[in-house]
């Protein structure tokens, strides 16, 4: 048997390597018969059957939008696209850095930068943190996997930062691995316990946010499952709602209330509210001030979620960049900005775009999206080709039990490291020690419009002024 079994793997052996070496040899030939055929079929079929219409057909409509009509028309139901929109939204590409090259001169490179940010300076207990990259509230079971959850709570830790529980469940492993946390305070029924607000270094309202701006939604029984589920209290059978409400029948005095009894409750640790970026920012702002807020989120149109609808996504709030600019300006004005901290959100990928924020009025920029994909990096590999890279991170993603706790907590805290790092020497090379002397008036824009809009010059300005001279 043995011998029969050697003779038939033998002749298997040798017809794949004749196989291989016919390949080899003829690929020409095939590769010109195939391109032969497809062209004949191509240059001879009339428009209305040729593949091609799909060409202007893409273009008119785009291969995105053509796509998720498809799925429209599958389903029935509202598209709940992941990850934030994929409009062109003016963004801070046009914005550029000052340097300083003579008098004064760049900072030496050995030399240390501050990097520290304390929000809610006014608070009795304020959230003081190493670096201005908060993570981001990415829920667990509503949207993160357990492991993914750990891996972040560890990475904040040892970046010296903090960790939003997002409006997901808070697990016993999150608290006892991060070092700074933040408790989102959402609209549902879970992670209200007394001892998760005493354990809380901040706490934040979800109000709103850029992907989904203050709407509630809900998730299947069956797209929320395992240990999610008992973190969050919800029976088995049971859908998990997320509301747009704190209260029924709520009022603003029922949020001024919730505001002064969680700061009670905590000790005196910063309690502020995030909100999607709208064309009302102001009176938003307005209202949060109000109400006796330490910070103030603001997620701009570009942010990202695990699911929202396109709609929501596409045509509701405002550029993530017209968004610190209209907050900044706004808390100038209300003369809050030194005691009402601002944290900024919503497609903000690079350090570059990082300091820029901060530069506009920003005192610490959240994390998602970035982090999500540097926390998962190789590991993303386990997913590819045939499923997208986030089904390593999501709770109900096929291949989340190949995620690697330890992997992404290296992988998401060097990416943080070389963010900071990467800031750092922008601010040396405008001469600055520190993250506090950073500015408006640091930046300068090549498009006429933004620079108008953001209150920064024009970059040709300086020199047309002394040549009119």
């Amino acid at each position: 048997m043995l011998v029969i079994l050697s003779i038939i793997n033998l002749v298997l052996l040798i017809l794949l390597i004749v196989l291989l070496l016919f390949l080899f040899f003829s690929r020409r030939w095939l590769m010109k018969r195939m391109v032969k055929r497809v062209g004949e079929v191509i240059f001879s079929d009339s428009y209305q059957e040729n593949i091609i219409e799909m060409i202007p057909g893409f273009k008119h409509m785009g291969i995105q939008t053509s796509l998720e009509n498809n799925l429209r028309a599958e389903t029935g139901d509202v598209l709940h696209r992941p990850l934030g929109n994929s409009r062109k939204w003016p963004h801070f590409d046009t914005l550029t850095f000052i340097p300083v090259q003579l008098e004064p001169f760049p900072i030496d490179g050995e030399e240390d930068v501050d990097m520290k940010v304390t929000i809610g300076p006014g608070a009795k207990k304020p959230l003081e943190i190493a670096i201005p990259l908060l993570i981001s509230g990415m829920g667990y079971g509503v949207a993160l996997s357990e492991q993914v959850s750990i891996a972040l709570a560890e990475a904040a830790k040892k970046a010296g930062t903090a960790i939003n529980s997002g409006e997901g469940g808070v697990l016993p492993e999150v608290l006892e691995r991060s070092g700074k946390f933040i408790l989102q305070f959402s609209k549902t029924e879970w992670s209200k316990e007394k001892e998760l607000i005493e354990r809380a270094d901040m706490i934040e309202l979800k109000i709103g946010q850029g992907a989904s701006m203050g709407v509630g939604y809900k998730i299947s029984a069956e797209n929320l499952t395992g240990r999610a589920r008992d973190v969050m209290g919800i029976k088995e059978g049971e859908d998990t709602v997320i509301y747009e409400h704190f209260f029924e029948n709520q009022t603003i005095n029922d949020i001024k209330e919730l505001v002064d009894e969680l700061r009670r409750l905590s000790g005196g640790v910063p309690i502020g509210g995030k909100i999607a970026a709208g064309g009302r920012i102001e009176e938003d702002i307005d209202q949060l001030i109000g109400l006796g807020v330490d910070f103030i989120s603001v997620d701009g149109g570009q942010g990202g979620t695990h699911g929202a609808p396109a709609i929501l996504t596409d045509d509701y709030g405002i550029p993530t960049l017209h968004a610190v600019v209209r907050a900044s300006s706004h808390m100038e004005k209300r003369q809050v900005k030194e005691k009402i901290s601002l944290i900024v959100s919503g497609g903000l990928f690079t350090p570059g775009e990082f300091l820029k924020v901060l530069a506009l009025g920003a005192d610490a920029v959240y994390l998602g999206t970035a982090i999500l994909f540097a926390v998962s990096h190789s590991l993303t590999l386990h997913a590819l080709p045939f499923e997208p890279p986030t089904q390593v991170v999501w709770n109900e993603g096929k291949f989340k039990n190949k995620f690697e706790i330890d992997k992404g907590v290296e992988t998401a805290e060097k990416f943080m490291n070389a963010c900071v790092e990467e800031m750092m020497v922008g601010l040396r090379a405008m001469g600055k020690r520190s993250l506090n002397e950073l500015a408006k008036f640091d930046l300068v824009s090549y498009d006429e419009l933004t620079a108008k809009m953001v209150g920064i010059p024009f970059s040709f300005e300086p020199w047309q002024a002394k040549g009119d001279a």
